[in-house]
């Protein structure tokens, strides 16, 4: 490749960048705030609508019943209206959802609503990665997932001192202040699904940011990567959900999704757990430590999966470390220990994420791979109905958390053996590194 061409690809590849990933990170922020903030509306909500650990893990997983049975749909309709009016619809739906949230009075307000937030943001995920294709070359797309999904962690930093703060501080008009928190936290979803409309480009063709020889040069490189692929499979809907290794895919994603959601929802009620005169908003300060090294952490490990071109083993190792993690955040009663375990869960199940997603289009065509993304977070989701409940049903039981972190570090070790025995055909891993190849080349 001639300095001409590196200089060309080097800056494209930034103007894609800068265009796209800031914006849907800050979307994505927003969208686990308004599905997570009530984990820390427990802390005050629980006792005003008179919920019980069970019915609060049923508040907290019926989201993914919703996301579950509509994600799918939500995929397919994104394919026919376009990227950028699907997700604008999906930011300014959920916002309004997440406001009105705010405003129920009792334990069916918040079941027919929670589960109306997750028929809403169905699709959103999936989507974001689906589009990132539209943009990036799979030599790219770990370490871009990684920086879209860092927005996770982020959320929970910024969100979990936010949350709190407001429900400390906020009573205006009698109104309590976890109330004030789901309504201040849900409007600017709203805000940013319009500006959604108006600012993200479906295509590379109809980008008027990048010049005519940026737009050549992109597109020619992603339909040389098509080209070059030879070895996928293109399955229609129904073959693809019935794939055995999309199934297989699903599974784990389930499992996963189990352990990592269960402590999630569940954490400011751990940490509370651990001192009694510890304030929401102090409850929510110590909730970003294990979020910041969570977000370093993922990102080191995304890059090095891209930098080594290997996915199964960077998926595999980070689910029995943060197995390891979370058994002995259980059986800690020091908090200081339990944080540090805790930590350590995190960031290994927050660092599994990127090179996960980078297994699907290694068997798929694009079409298909955006079936088959959705299809394994959709059915993937449902562990975050089951992790949640679980943690709840274990300490209704036991009248502590620390047997069910014991029980989801048990799944996570699951979700990690299954991760380490992913068999990719020689062919697969030869053609990603003649794709590679051909594009360095090029």
């Amino acid at each position: 490749m001639n300095l001409n061409a590196l200089t060309l690809e080097k800056q494209t590849i930034r103007k894609v960048k800068m265009r796209i990933i800031p914006f849907t990170f800050l979307l994505y922020i927003v969208s686990y705030l308004d599905r997570a903030n009530i984990g820390y509306a427990a802390l005050q909500m629980n006792k005003d609508l008179a919920l019980t650990s069970e019915v609060f893990g049923i508040v907290s997983g019926i989201f993914f019943i919703g996301y579950f049975l509509f994600e799918v749909p939500s995929n397919v309709l994104m394919q026919k209206f376009g990227a950028r009016v699907w997700i604008a619809r999906i930011l300014v739906s959920w916002g309004i959802l997440a406001t009105l949230t705010g405003f129920a009075q009792n334990t069916t307000h918040m079941y027919i609503l929670r589960f109306l937030l997750g028929v809403a943001e169905a699709g959103f995920y999936p989507g974001i990665l689906f589009y990132y294709t539209n943009w990036f070359r799979s030599k790219e797309r770990a370490t871009t997932v990684a920086m879209f999904t860092a927005a996770i962690p982020v959320s929970y930093v910024i969100g979990a001192p936010l949350s709190t703060w407001i429900m400390d501080h906020i009573h205006f008009m009698g109104i309590n202040g976890w109330r004030w928190m789901l309504i201040l936290e849900g409007l600017p979803s709203v805000i940013l699904g319009i500006m959604t409309y108006f600012y993200l480009t479906e295509r590379p063709e109809k980008a008027k940011w990048l010049t005519s020889e940026e737009k050549n040069w992109l597109l020619t490189e992603l339909e040389q990567e098509k080209k070059s692929i030879k070895n996928v499979k293109h399955l229609s809907t129904l073959k693809v959900l019935c794939d055995p290794k999309v199934l297989y895919l699903c599974f784990i994603q389930f499992v996963y999704q189990t352990g990592n959601l269960g402590v999630g929802y569940w954490m400011p009620q751990i940490i509370k757990g651990f001192s009694k005169v510890l304030t929401n908003t102090q409850v929510g300060l110590i909730a970003t430590v294990p979020y910041i090294v969570s977000t370093i952490g993922m990102i080191y490990w995304s890059r090095r999966s891209d930098r080594k071109n290997e996915r199964r083993l960077h998926s595999a190792i980070p689910l029995v470390v943060s197995a390891i993690g979370m058994i002995l955040a259980g059986m800690t009663t020091n908090l200081y220990l339990a944080m540090a375990f805790i930590t350590i869960s995190l960031t290994g199940l927050y660092a599994f994420k990127s090179p996960f997603w980078a297994l699907p289009p290694l068997f798929l065509a694009q079409s298909s791979a955006a079936v088959a993304i959705a299809s394994i977070n959709s059915f993937g989701n449902l562990g975050g109905f089951v992790g949640p409940y679980a943690l709840g049903l274990i300490k209704g039981i036991t009248g502590s958390t620390k047997g069910g972190l014991i029980f989801l570090s048990a799944l996570l070790f699951i979700s990690f053996i299954m991760t380490l025995f992913i068999r990719l055909e020689k062919k697969q891993k030869q053609t990603l590194q003649e794709s590679e190849s051909l594009t360095k080349h090029a």
